[in-house]
């Protein structure tokens, strides 16, 4: 299974602009810049798609995992703070914060645990990311 994401840039990093398209349609021609990756302007970034993308995948995987347990998430919310910090060797994203919810019958905290580590460390965004991931889980009742 392949998906496609496209971009295109016009101009030099700090006055330039650009665009950013998936193959499915659902982002077409967004625009993103210097300005909306450093700044505070209209648009998306890189870190911002890569704070979504995992944020859907984790839950995924998550009503996976607890699915394998017999227990099905009547809500499950995942907010992905992604952390773009300057080091000495360059701009690197150097953390991710999964805060979580979830409410689902049944489940105690210890199955809540199980699968949420599980799918921390199974979802294939997780796994493709070198950086440290970490993650608030809260079980509502």
């Amino acid at each position: 299974m392949k998906r496609l994401g496209s971009a295109v840039w016009q101009g030099d990093l700090k006055s330039g602009k650009g665009t950013v398209s998936t193959d499915s349609g659902v982002l077409t021609n967004q625009q993103y810049s210097f300005g909306t990756r450093f700044e505070n302007g209209k648009g998306t970034n890189p870190e911002e798609l890569i704070a979504a993308a995992h944020a859907s995948c984790f839950t995924m995987a998550l009503s996976a995992q607890l699915g394998n347990s017999g227990l099905t998430p009547e809500n499950l919310e995942t907010k992905a703070t992604v952390t773009l910090d300057k080091l000495e060797a360059g701009w690197a994203v150097t953390h991710i914060l999964l805060d979580v919810k979830g409410r689902v019958p049944k489940a105690d905290q210890a199955a809540w645990d199980k699968a949420t580590q599980a799918a921390k460390t199974g979802c294939p965004i997780s796994k493709l990311l070198n950086t440290t991931i970490e993650m608030n889980a809260k079980l509502e009742g």
